[in-house]
């Protein structure tokens, strides 16, 4: 049960972890200040979830391991982050789109992993959902403003969703560890968030005058594996450069 645990604890911690920094690219370079803050903000709060996820792997997986060791010294294989959220940010409708549908999965998720059989799992899900709350609300706030917007901001949208639609089903597709962290009690079944997830952004897309693409669509899938795009190993090059420079440097 304890590689079990540890697995599906690194799955969270990725997910927050490259998110995080995709969002992170955003700043100084957002379309107004108060937006440019907003996303940096968002940023922050997805890597400090994925530092409590990775620190609790950590501990869990004795031998020395850190937070630091678990995100800067794994190559992109043994990364558990889903496709969505390594993809580039494109333009602005891609990026709080991205936010948006991860947001909404991530809400359902940790409403659920409040009662995780694992009080510290439970933990950190609670203290992450207040911040996921805000991400909600935010993103979906965008995408109903673009959406329901001038021509532009409607074509832009639209192209974002035809761009991404196909990274959402991974979400709910359980990875090989996911159903058994669920019937140990400490994970979540996916599976079963994804109604809830359709409803809401079949609500929010109602109100944005957009259309809601197949849900039974062909989907990417593979990254929860470690199977990833090229686009991950770009962005580790990034993060992990320093710590692969001068090993276990401390700053």
């Amino acid at each position: 049960m304890k590689n079990d645990l540890i697995t599906y604890t690194l799955h969270l911690a990725d997910n927050a972890l490259i998110l995080g920094h995709r969002n992170s690219e955003w700043c100084g370079h957002g379309p107004v200040l108060e937006q440019d803050i907003a996303i940096t903000n968002i940023s922050l709060d997805l890597i400090g979830q994925s530092r409590n996820f990775y620190q609790y792997a950590a501990l869990l997986t004795g031998n020395g391991a850190t937070e630091d060791t678990l995100a800067y010294s794994r190559d992109a294989r043994e990364f558990k982050n889903c496709l969505l959220a390594e993809l580039p940010n494109g333009d602005w409708a891609v990026t709080v789109l991205r936010q948006f549908f991860f947001s909404a999965y991530q809400y359902l998720l940790y409403q659920q992993l409040q009662h995780s059989s694992d009080t510290q799992l439970a933990a950190i899900a609670e203290k992450a959902l207040k911040e996921v709350t805000y991400h909600l609300r935010w993103s979906s706030e965008w995408v109903i403003r673009l959406g329901d917007g001038t021509n532009e901001s409607h074509q832009r949208i639209l192209n974002a969703i035809e761009d991404l639609w196909m990274f959402t089903g991974e979400l709910f597709k359980p990875a090989e560890y996911e159903p058994e962290a669920a019937e140990k009690g400490f994970g979540v079944n996916v599976a079963l968030l994804k109604n809830d997830w359709l409803q809401n952004v079949k609500t929010v897309f109602e109100e944005a005058t957009l259309p809601v693409p197949d849900e039974n669509a062909w989907m990417q899938t593979g990254g929860k594996n470690g199977r990833h795009t090229e686009h991950l190993g770009i962005i580790l090059a990034d993060m992990q450069f320093l710590q692969r420079t001068y090993p276990g440097n401390e700053w």
